[in-house]
């Protein structure tokens, strides 16, 4: 059987942490900032836990 290999964009995005969780960054923060307040840039720069139900199919991307 050959090697499994890992999905590298999903090695990139998510970053496991205690608890076998998920963190993630937010999305709308690439491009299109002039029109977006400091209070909404602010919280968008934030990391947040992944749900539980995307914890799963992650866990499989990256073979944990």
């Amino acid at each position: 059987m050959p090697k499994l290999k890992i999905r590298k964009s999903a090695k990139k995005r998510y970053k496991l942490i205690v608890g076998k969780r998920f963190i993630r960054k937010k999305a709308f923060k690439g491009h299109l900032l002039e029109k977006k307040s400091q209070k909404q840039k602010r919280n968008l720069s934030k990391s947040v836990v992944v749900s539980k139900s995307d914890t799963k199919a992650i866990r499989k991307m990256l073979i944990c």
